[in-house]
């Protein structure tokens, strides 16, 4: 696997792939991979005939009182397991390389929809910083698809608006969340859990299971159900952020005729924040 940490040769590389007529294809990431990045990548080698990996652990995307100086980084750890997966290129710039103009002079890129609720409510400008460094990324390297996962669903769902709105010519391709045998959603920031923290963490995704089955079963008490799910969470000993029923296209508040709908939270667990989220089908009435 070769590493570049420069635009020009990752550039000059992909056009080489290219005049072969060989496809390219795309996972960007913040390091400290674990076996959900793995399955990214998996996808990717199967989608397209080269691999491109990205470690880019974005300031613009952190608050000023979150973790990015403190956000686990493991290069060593990424590069053997991006090996194992075939991946073809490790994209790893620095700071200046993906903002030239410097972090407050740069242009923005805004999904001004889906961008201000549900996280983005909980973490202003946060989307603001995805949804610019996921189209400096996809404008690098040009990719034929690109493969994120469903563990971040709203972030998901704001890439795919922003390439749909961009007119980019990249496919998206989403994976389910991969989870630890005891269902809490794999993430790097759950080493940031106790050994009494990890223990509970599971709960949260419980918790949507149950707000799910009821759903599914018919309980159209959408509010009812979301305020259920965070008295469980809070007696179970997590700060919840939110808890919501929302329909799976927009992100908006789930209604009487929905019938696709996500059901998605985001709670603090000590010094952890985590996210999970589940769909849901309506039968209709």
């Amino acid at each position: 696997m070769e590493t570049v940490t420069r635009i020009h040769p990752l550039r000059e590389r992909v056009s080489a792939w290219r005049q072969l007529g060989l496809t390219v294809g795309f996972v960007p990431t913040m390091g400290n991979l674990h076996q959900g990045h793995f399955k990214l990548v998996t996808e990717a080698r199967q989608r397209a005939d080269r691999v491109v990996v990205s470690i880019f652990v974005n300031p613009t995307q952190f608050g000023p009182n979150e973790d990015f100086a403190n956000y686990p980084r493991t290069p060593k750890q990424d590069a053997e397991l991006l090996d194992k997966a075939a991946a073809d290129l490790l994209f790893q710039p620095e700071i200046a390389e993906i903002y030239p103009s410097g972090l407050n002079r740069s242009t923005v890129v805004d999904v001004p929809q889906l961008s201000r609720i549900l996280c983005g409510a909980a973490r202003p400008g946060h989307f603001a910083g995805v949804a610019t460094v996921v189209t400096k990324l996809l404008s690098i390297v040009q990719p034929q698809i690109a493969v994120f996962g469903e563990k971040d669903y709203q972030q998901l769902a704001i890439v795919q608006r922003l390439v749909a709105d961009l007119c980019l010519p990249t496919t998206i391709v989403s994976l389910p969340t991969v989870r630890e045998p005891d269902g809490l959603a794999m993430s790097s920031r759950n080493r940031y859990l106790t050994e009494a923290e990890r223990a509970v963490a599971p709960t949260l995704h419980r918790t949507l299971i149950g707000a799910k089955e009821r759903v599914e079963n018919g309980d159209a008490n959408f509010e009812g159900i979301q305020q259920s799910g965070l008295r469980i969470l809070e007696s179970a000993g997590f700060t919840p952020q939110y808890l919501a029923v929302v329909q799976a296209n927009d992100l908006q508040p789930a209604g009487a005729a929905s019938r696709e709908l996500v059901i998605l939270a985001a709670a603090r667990l000590g010094k952890a924040r985590l996210i999970d989220n589940v769909k849901a089908t309506r039968k209709p009435s």
